[in-house]
């Protein structure tokens, strides 16, 4: 998943590639949004996201989005369906996008890691590793990944060969696959320890 040039003269990162870029403008009054990846400020808004996608595009407001029936959110922040963008999401600071196409023949799991992802880097920034991983963590603490879902979701991503700024697909399932482990392993060994364990002693603060 690699930036390019979309013929209404926006390239866009690509979600479970390239996610949130800096802006730039072009000669001409035309505007590009690419390369720089990691600003979690600038980028275009919502509004001039839209008039560049055209009638296509479809916002659909936190609290609303539902993947295979299951509410997903990422703040406050909204959704923009576009089923012309070249990956299968995306996000600039404040929305994320979909591409209604790409994701429609993927596994549940699949599609709600690639939400997350893009939910990740408005917290991680553009970091890919760190978007990966908060999809897994993301998946484990609210309850829609289980082991078939991990499976399937290093399926998907080890087709991708990477570039200079992802890592090879098989790489990031492996990390992924074993951050999913210790979270297991971890929310276990909680589930195991008996309700009356006495908490320690610590001078530091409440978490």
């Amino acid at each position: 998943m690699r930036n390019r040039r979309l013929s209404w003269g926006v390239a866009l990162c690509g979600a479970v590639g390239i996610a949130l870029c800096a802006a730039y403008p072009l000669i001409g009054n035309a505007q590009e949004w690419s390369g720089k990846e990691g600003s979690t400020t600038s980028g275009p808004s919502l509004e001039d996201y839209l008039k560049q996608i055209g009638p296509d595009g479809t916002v659909i407001g936190h609290g609303q989005l539902k993947l295979d029936g299951k509410a997903v959110n990422c703040g406050k922040r909204p959704t923009v369906l576009n089923p012309n963008f070249d990956s299968w999401g995306g996000a600039f600071p404040g929305f994320l996008i979909l591409n209604t196409k790409k994701i429609s023949g993927l596994s549940t799991q699949v599609k709600l890691y690639i939400y997350s992802h893009e939910c990740g880097h408005q917290f991680e920034g553009a970091d890919e590793g760190k978007a990966d991983l908060f999809a897994i963590r993301r998946g484990v603490k609210w309850g829609w990944l289980d082991a078939q879902g991990m499976e399937d979701i290093c399926v998907f991503i080890s087709q991708l060969k990477g570039d200079s700024v992802h890592p090879p697909g098989p790489q990031r399932c492996e990390a992924m696959r074993k951050y999913y482990r210790q979270l297991i392993e971890g929310a276990g060994q909680q589930a195991r320890a008996p309700a009356f364990a006495p908490k320690p002693q610590t001078l530091a603060p409440a978490q």
